[in-house]
């Protein structure tokens, strides 16, 4: 496995959409923190990373914007991005919106799902979504409910008597069909749930979706789940995870059939096998900077793509966020992929022979290049950046 690799950006964040659409990573929503007060990040941009080239661009959004959010859930399905959920000033969303990532000339136009069947669910944030089949399968989350509405799925954490509203945290599943536009509740036909949660990792191997960790109060789970989304049955806990139960993970994803990756804010990542039911540690990952409240997401060779997060924890104030892209292998690039990033590399040394490849060959060869002359770049500002800040606090502590 190759050492992992960071690339600055100008947007530091938290609670955001990330997603992976062929050779880009798109970045959506979150907050950041001014002056101790958690500010919205613009509901109408949206940044996009060429993952050939390395380079961030901001691209301007249009339509029904939905409303400048962190904890929203986004997920990928069939060349669009679906937003649901989320908080703002105004309190917790169950509203759903979907923009098409593959238009032909390049804009994005969001676009508010209002005519739909069947019962959405409940307002809420910090949910996960496996997509399976054309359909949205969203488990848990933190949010209100009216006092009619209480169910078993939700456990109560706190409550308005006047109002009669109630918050707290969920472990009902709910679905949405995007080629019927239909929301339905399944009917879950045996095993144990997991406990209601929030800020859970969530991911699909096969017909099987994945649950794991999450918090409830201040109680950092550490069990691992799994519901078959074919018959509707949950696995009751699986595994453990095999460190301290107070590791708690934002996000995770899926790396192959067999495995099951996810990153944490001690800053160190693990790999489940699903078939020997064990977890292995990850290597190569960079242990100063760990976090929360980020994204993670598949690349297009396996790599896994962590973006932004919290760099406090949650019982502390908060000291601000991140702007990086950390990217790591799950497994050996291809011959060709090895071969431009040599290139890129080395570009000074085999600047001369450049011009002697095939022409199809070039235009990956220039993305690559940019790519490792730009990583470099924001590494050495990166260098710069944290040798000011340890000289200041040195001189602050003499």
């Amino acid at each position: 496995m190759a050492d992992s690799q960071l690339f600055c950006v100008a947007e530091e964040r938290s609670g955001h959409c990330a997603l992976v659409d062929g050779n880009f990573l798109y970045v959506w929503g979150g907050y950041v923190s001014i002056e101790d007060n958690e500010v919205y990040l613009p509901n109408d941009e949206i940044w996009t990373y060429d993952i050939d080239s390395g380079l961030w661009t901001m691209h301007l959004m249009e339509g029904e914007l939905p409303t400048s959010m962190s904890g929203s859930c986004g997920a990928y399905i069939n060349g669009k991005l679906y937003v649901f959920g989320g908080y703002d000033d105004k309190g917790y969303s169950n509203r759903l919106y979907f923009v098409n990532l593959q238009t032909r000339d390049g804009t994005y136009v969001w676009e508010k799902i209002t005519k739909f069947e069947g019962q959405p669910p409940t307002p809420r944030d910090k949910l996960s979504c496996w997509v399976y089949k054309d359909r949205l399968i969203y488990f848990g989350g933190y949010g209100c409910r009216r006092q009619n509405e209480l169910q078993d799925c939700f456990d109560v954490h706190d409550a308005s008597w006047e109002e009669q509203i109630f918050w707290g945290w969920h472990n009902d599943v709910h679905v949405f069909d995007t080629k019927k536009q239909t929301w339905f509740q399944p009917e879950i036909k045996g095993g144990v749930p997991p406990q209601p949660r929030a800020a859970h990792t969530c991911a699909v191997l096969g017909n099987k979706g994945y649950v794991f960790g999450g918090r409830v109060l201040q109680s950092r789970m550490n069990d691992l789940h799994y519901l078959n989304l074919d018959t509707w049955t949950w696995s009751g806990r699986t595994v453990q995870y095999s460190q301290s139960s107070e590791v708690y993970l934002a996000s995770g994803m899926t790396c192959t059939l067999l495995e099951k990756i996810a990153f944490s804010e001690k800053g160190d990542g693990w790999i489940h096998n699903v078939i020997t039911n064990c977890w292995k540690q990850l290597t190569h990952l960079p242990k100063t900077r760990p976090r929360l409240w980020h994204t993670a997401c598949l690349g297009k060779e396996n790599e896994v793509m962590v973006f932004g997060g919290s760099k406090d924890d949650l019982l502390s104030l908060d000291i601000g966020h991140y702007n990086d892209l950390l990217i790591f292998q799950t497994q050996p690039y291809s011959l060709l992929r090895s071969c431009l990033d040599c290139i890129g590399k080395n570009i000074i040394t085999l600047e001369s022979q450049i011009s002697l490849l095939p022409p199809k060959l070039l235009q990956q060869v220039f993305k690559k290049i940019t790519f490792w002359t730009a990583a470099n770049h924001r590494e050495e500002q990166r260098a710069q950046t944290e040798e000011t800040e340890y000289k200041y606090q040195w001189i602050s502590n003499n």
